[in-house]
């Protein structure tokens, strides 16, 4: 990436390379200072700027889809040591630019990044500890974003499931009790990590903020909610979110979904299965400048049962790559007919497993199955 702007960003910055040097001069002074914060904020300009000046919408979005800018900063601290190799690496990077000279830009680029990954091996293994242990944390705090124990919602009895790909994910689920109503959410956070882990924490922040608050309208708090993750992500980030409130004297169910994967109601009346998919009313969270969103309802009847999922449960592979997909999912949920949501939860697992059989996890999968009790169980 580096290689290829660098060659094409060659005619643009011809004589014209005063922005590159001022970032120079910026990390040389940086480092004399010993202020790795703003020597890493000078490295990130330099390198994009470089970027830009290629005028390649691909090459940029690949920089914010793999978040370069914040791999930076997370590895900056173990090249310290060889700070000054690497600020005046950028020198012959500036000289070669500034004389239009694109290939040898290019591999100059090329041998900078090399060179710096050359550095992290031989620092490695106290990388890799110190990796670890700061990932042990983070699972810690990671683990206590989700609800510790069976939340009551009155009316409802709910089940959920959820197994991260790695150590920790961008899944999120949550039951908020609240003021005569119960709060359902589901969630996922595009990509998986510590990123969408972060994002995911701050989407669950600020959703449990608005609910707690009295409001009159969901596609208000769901907007409310968008504004700030949008505020509080980087643009390659983005999450989808289904969020209801079950109202526990009507049984109404009031929902958006902001570009999640349609929830499943079941209804069971005689030998037949009525199935209800509660589609998007609204775009992802953090995606767009002005979203709206839209509000729903459904009025559920006793007995119903909600299945929310995200799409590492319906994109599940097995060895011949195929997707155990929405269609199997909906087959097995028609024949759980007087089934507990725990039940419910039991059997997609068993199947998923199954079918996924010696295939590792791609994608973080959550379950979240909450149902409508009878009179008697109330």
């Amino acid at each position: 990436m580096e290689e290829v702007g660098g060659r094409a960003a060659a005619r643009v910055l011809k004589g014209n390379t005063a922005a590159l040097q001022r970032e120079l001069e910026a990390m040389r002074a940086a480092f004399d200072r010993l202020d790795l914060d703003s020597f890493v904020e000078h490295d990130i300009a330099f390198h994009r700027s470089i970027l830009e000046a290629s005028q390649n919408e691909v090459l940029l979005r690949v920089w914010d889809s793999l978040a370069v800018d914040l791999w930076i900063r997370a590895l900056i601290g173990k090249l310290s040591g060889h700070f000054p190799e690497l600020v005046e690496s950028h020198r012959s990077i500036v000289d070669a630019l500034e004389k239009g000279r694109g290939r040898e830009a290019g591999l100059l680029l090329r041998n900078h990044v090399e060179t710096a990954l050359e550095f992290l091996r031989k620092s490695d293994s106290e990388f890799q500890r110190v990796l670890r242990n700061d990932l042990e944390d983070a699972k810690e705090v990671h683990k206590a974003f989700y609800p510790q124990e069976n939340v009551s919602i009155p009316g409802l009895t709910c089940e959920k499931f959820y197994r991260p790909a790695r150590a920790i994910g961008g899944d999120y689920y949550d039951f908020l009790p609240l003021q005569g109503r119960g709060g359902i959410a589901i969630g996922d956070v595009c990509g998986k990590g510590i990123g969408a882990a972060l994002l995911m924490a701050s989407l669950q922040a600020s959703l449990r903020a608005q609910a707690m608050h009295s409001h009159s309208d969901l596609c208000n708090l769901v907007g409310d909610v968008d504004r700030l993750v949008l505020a509080a992500s980087p643009k390659h980030l983005y999450a989808s979110l289904f969020y209801a409130e079950y109202d526990t004297a009507t049984r109404v169910l009031g929902y958006v979904n902001a570009g999640h994967n349609p929830p499943i109601v079941l209804r069971w009346k005689n030998s037949e299965c009525e199935v209800f998919h509660l589609e998007p009313t609204g775009t992802a969270l953090g995606l767009l400048e002005s979203s709206q969103f839209t509000s729903r309802t459904l009025q559920l009847e006793k007995g119903d049962v909600l299945v929310a999922y995200t799409d590492g449960i319906t994109e599940s592979e097995n060895r011949c790559g195929e997707l155990w997909g929405q269609e199997r999912l909906e087959t097995l949920l028609r024949a759980c007919r007087d089934c507990t949501p725990a039940q419910i939860v039991e059997r997609i697992v068993d199947e998923i497993l199954a079918f996924g059989k010696d295939c590792s996890q791609k994608d973080d999968m959550t379950l979240v199955v909450p149902a409508v009790k009878d009179e008697a169980e109330i």
